[in-house]
């Protein structure tokens, strides 16, 4: 399923998140093929009829989008090679 930008296929993967008022308020922490990577810095936020996406910075400098599909209740999660 290709979600963000042309890229690359993005995962079904686990994002840990802050849920306050609504779910998925902001990314603490991304597990793309099961391993943990803290999320530093929340780069951008958008919502779409999708669901919300968010673009992030992990530790290690490694750029992410994620997807929170609201509908199928899942999270997608792709690498940004051009971050």
């Amino acid at each position: 399923m290709t979600i963000m930008h042309g890229q690359s296929s993005a995962i079904i993967g686990q994002v840990q998140c802050h849920s306050g008022y609504d779910y998925a308020q902001r990314p603490i922490a991304i597990y793309p093929e099961g391993e943990r990577l803290k999320v530093e810095r929340v780069e951008g936020e958008w919502k779409t009829p999708d669901g919300k996406f968010f673009r992030v910075l992990t530790a290690g400098d490694q750029v992410f989008e994620l997807l929170y599909n609201v509908v199928e209740d899942k999270w997608f999660i792709q690498r940004n090679c051009s971050g």
